[in-house]
């Protein structure tokens, strides 16, 4: 098929949802493939007519037999797909495991099969126990387990019933064992059954008719019910302009936000429609729109008919310029929950307000205490039984948190569970992602402190709330897909012979009020850090609209650089949970036209990377006429794991190499931007377009490529073969207060503030000795000198007063001989 018998039909598509029916048809008479494609499919102008003028009830048997003549597709899952880490351990008398199943809501369930890999214990008495396998609580179907097959790794494939599925399914596996007719403990340990979680469950389904109303958004597009990888295509009329692209990447952001751990691809075609499925349509330009015979009146949405699908729909995003478009686009993305209808024109839409640093909904906020009740559902944090399974927090923090020198992360944890009567080992098990923390005591009522008051404080619910502090290591919160893990562990009380009996009437709940603290962390990363980039978009999605970025695409670049930009904004959107509505698309151009002040992230490929030259003095690898790389000893070390004190990461280049060849490579690198310091450039290139789908997957962790993670500074991507060659640091982002930034240029020459106080301490002591000394001292001469002097007063005194005596005694012995002679 070529574009251009299928884009003017495509267009009439867009301007059938909102004129009449009879019109359209009309107006075509010479299109019937177009017409028909956007109303009834594979009908006549004449027969769409018909259709129209007649009664809706009419209609209906005409779909119903559309959906039982549709195509049969045919999924299949594994267990582990479907939620199962490990193999299913089912054990005891009645042991049993759920897993969710989803169907989509355009899809029907026409047939399914379960291919079932187990084995049991050879224990299990085969008259009295079976495995059954239920669809929603009901049973599908009974396995027997005889006697001779026990012990061994059997394989079956069971038929279920079609019309159990719904929408929101449950299967559930479970064990009911026996092994003697006597008294039996109900969890001996010969009572077992190991499902594995490779076993498979295939689902046959049909396509059921969707009318074209966008009130079902984001379906049929994207629905929940659906676990498998979103594969959405995008379709331009023409090579896009800059605001096509900003407005196809606010939108390929929301669904990868939807898609949320599913991961999303959105190939992109120009002109042409694909031949099956559902696809988003960016039109832009009245010279477009008059394809359709009436111009558009301003920024719109509408759904359509795939006229090469019946069974598809198409979303149009149209405006008659960028700028109309972009605003039916941030209309979608933002205001979809009060659309209906086949179309809609916006009227008016107000600018969104501007976000601020680290505000993205997914990443949990670092001003304040975080409540668990913000992080997931509180339904979600209760369980019950003996052995239940993990209560789950997925968490995501912003990778930029600085954790060098300073205190775990704080969890008050408020619990509650049902305290045993008599002794037991009962545990609340705390993990994050699988690593054990810590394990809390779950004592029974006679061995808690003060048991008389707790008996009080027990809730209706036979449930006893407790408070616990935990601590976690930030460096823990950092790995991708972190993971708060509370495991009830309660133990079974044995009452004796024929008397263990099994009764369901342990709870436990980790209350909503419960929070975790960030408050404590800095924002102050090393730079260039692509695990950063990679596992959360950083830095760009420092601002969750991507306001602060710049994306900058070569002249010519082509479908593949528009697919790869596609699906980073879509990472982009997982990563937040927030369109990238703010985000600016440039075409390549010399580094002293670029503007200051934001992000650059660069996508170039093939021989469209001649504006590149005058970045290669900035680059740690490039491709001009030959592959350039650095290289260190990076890959050499366990990757993975990183250091609160990112200098212990560095790995500088040590070396260059450059070769020329008919291979098909790509590399992730990143560096500052030349234009401005502080701001961070992340390129990703190829020597080919096709290099561009590798590292695209790579960086979107497909499973056969996360086996090697992404980090440092410079990575290379040949096929699914990931290496990172260069760890380099050469700036930071990011503030640190006063005393730990002083702590952190300290710790460059080999110090810590720490020691340095000490060290000051002590010489500030030893002066303050030396000086109290010395003023002792002087003091101490002072008194000295005082004492002397009035020692010499005190007896030049009495030599005085001896004198004067002296004196006095001679006059009177003068006058004594006077008077003698004159007698």
């Amino acid at each position: 098929m070529t574009a251009q018998p299928v884009w003017p039909a495509l267009l009439l598509g867009g301007v059938l949802v909102s004129t009449p029916v009879v019109q359209a048809a009309q107006a075509t008479p010479g299109a019937k493939p177009a017409a028909s494609a956007a109303t009834m499919p594979a009908m006549p102008a004449t027969a769409a007519n018909t259709a129209a003028n007649a009664p809706a009830p009419q209609a209906v048997p005409e779909a119903n037999a559309a959906a039982s003549s549709g195509p049969v597709t045919t999924v299949t899952y594994t267990l582990q797909q479907l939620g199962a880490q490990y193999a299913l351990n089912l054990r005891g008398v009645d042991g049993s495991n759920t897993l969710p199943v989803g169907v989509r809501d355009d899809q029907v369930v026409t047939g399914a099969r379960l291919n079932l890999r187990y084995a049991y214990s050879p224990a299990l008495l085969a008259d009295l126990s079976h495995i059954n396998v239920l669809v929603n609580d009901q049973v599908a179907a009974s396995i027997a387990v005889p006697k001779e097959t026990g012990g061994q790794s059997l394989q079956r494939t069971i038929a279920l019933p079609p019309y159990l599925f719904t929408t929101n399914s449950k299967l559930r596996l479970q064990l009911i064992g026996h092994y003697t007719t006597q008294c039996e403990d109900p969890l001996h340990s010969s009572l077992w059954a190991n499902i594995s979680n490779e076993s498979t469950l295939s689902i046959d389904t049909q396509p059921l008719p969707q009318g074209n109303d966008l009130a079902r958004l984001p379906q049929p597009f994207f629905d929940t019910h659906d676990i498998r990888r979103l594969n959405l295509p995008f379709v331009f009329a023409a090579s896009p302009d800059a605001a096509a692209l900003e407005a196809a990447g606010t939108v390929s952001s929301w669904f990868g936000a939807l898609a949320n751990y599913r991961g999303a691809d959105f190939p992109v075609s120009l002109s042409t429609v694909p031949a099956q499925g559902n696809a988003i349509v960016m039109i832009e330009g009245a010279d477009q729109a008059t394809l359709a015979g009436a111009p558009l009146q301003g920024p719109t949405l509408a759904i359509v008919a795939n006229p090469n699908d019946p069974n598809g729909k198409l979303l149009l995003v149209m405006g008659r310029d960028g700028k109309e478009l972009k605003q039916a686009a941030d209309a979608l993305v933002s205001g979809s929950q009060t659309l209906s209808g086949p179309s809609a024109r916006i009227t008016h839409f107000a600018d969104l307000a501007p976000r601020k640093p680290y505000d993205a909904p997914r990443w949990l906020r670092t001003d304040r205490p975080v409540s668990f009740g913000e992080m997931v559902d509180a339904r979600q944090l209760g369980v019950s039984g003996y052995s239940p399974d993990l209560i789950r927090i997925n968490t995501r923090v912003p990778p930029d948190l600085f954790g060098w020198h300073a205190p775990t992360v704080p969890i008050d944890l408020h619990y509650r569970y049902t305290p045993q009567p008599y002794m037991v080992n009962s545990s609340l098990l705390f993990s994050v992602s699988d690593q054990f923390m810590k394990s809390i005591p779950l004592p029974s009522l006679e061995r808690l402190e003060g048991s008389e008051k707790l008996r009080a404080e027990v809730l209706p619910d036979s449930s006893l709330p407790r408070q616990a502090k935990l601590e976690v290591p930030l460096e823990t919160l950092l790995q991708p897909n972190t993971q708060l893990q509370f495991r009830y562990m309660y133990d079974y009380i044995k009452q004796g012979e024929c008397r263990d009996i099994i009764i369901d009437n342990v709870r436990g709940a980790i209350d909503p009020e419960s929070t975790i603290d960030l408050s404590a962390y800095p924002h102050y990363m090393a730079m260039p850090n692509l695990a950063a980039f990679a596992q959360a978009g950083f830095p760009f999605t420092r601002m969750a609209d991507l306001s602060d970025t710049d994306v900058v695409l070569g002249a010519n670049a082509g479908a593949q650089e528009y697919s790869t930009f596609l699906a980073v904004m879509g990472r982009m959107g997982d990563s937040t949970g927030y369109p990238a509505s703010g985000v600016t698309v440039l075409r390549g151009q010399r580094i002293d036209a670029m503007p200051a002040g934001k992000d650059l992230l660069v996508i170039a490929s093939g021989a469209d990377q001649s504006w590149l030259k005058d970045w290669a003095q900035y680059m740690p690898a490039a491709y001009d006429h030959s592959a350039q790389f650095s290289l260190s000893d990076l890959p050499g070390r366990v990757r993975g794991w990183f250091h609160s004190n990112p200098r212990l990461d560095a790995e500088p280049g040590r070396m260059s190499l450059a070769w020329t060849g008919p291979g098909v490579s790509a590399v992730l690198a990143g560096f500052e931007s030349p234009t401005q310091k502080g701001r961070s450039v992340v390129m990703l290139v190829s020597n080919q377009p096709e290099g561009l789908k590798d590292a695209v997957s790579a960086l979107l962790g497909v499973p056969s490529y996360d086996t090697q993670p992404i980090q440092g500074s410079l990575v290379s991507i040949r096929g699914q073969e990931v290496a990172s060659l260069v760890g380099e640091h050469t700036y930071y982002v990011g503030h640190l207060g006063l005393w730990r930034g002083l702590d952190w240029w300290l710790a460059s020459f080999g110090l810590s503030l720490a020691w340095l106080l000490k060290v000051l301490g002590v010489i500030v002591l030893l002066g303050v000795a030396a000086g109290g000394f010395c003023f002792l001292r002087r003091r101490q001469a002072r008194r000295d000198v005082q004492a002397e002097a009035r020692l010499r007063a005190a007896a030049q005194a009495q030599r005085d007063k001896a004198q004067q005596e002296a004196e006095q005694g001679a006059q009177q012995h003068a006058k004594q001989n006077t008077q003698h002679e004159e007698h």
